[in-house]
């Protein structure tokens, strides 16, 4: 009579550190999304406080209506 035996360790530990590494990227992702996302706002909360602003007030600044958007991106895109 034969026994056999199987060591499923190596496999196991295989198989979770592929998930580890799925989950990791995952969550990688998640940031890099939110942190874009919260960018994004930041810009947008600056900008409609800039439209909020009279045209006497923004000319104080040195800028338009129609700068705001450049004025606000400015370190973003270089126009």
């Amino acid at each position: 009579m034969a026994t056999q035996s199987t060591n499923l360790t190596h496999a196991q530990s295989e198989t979770r550190a592929r998930l580890m590494a799925r989950v990791d990227a995952f969550f990688a992702a998640l940031g890099q999304g939110m942190n874009a996302y919260m960018h994004r706002k930041s810009r947008m909360d600056e900008i409609e406080a800039l439209n909020a602003k009279s045209d006497a007030e923004l000319a104080e600044i040195g800028i338009t209506r129609d700068d705001i958007p450049r004025y606000v991106f400015r370190d973003t895109f270089y126009i």
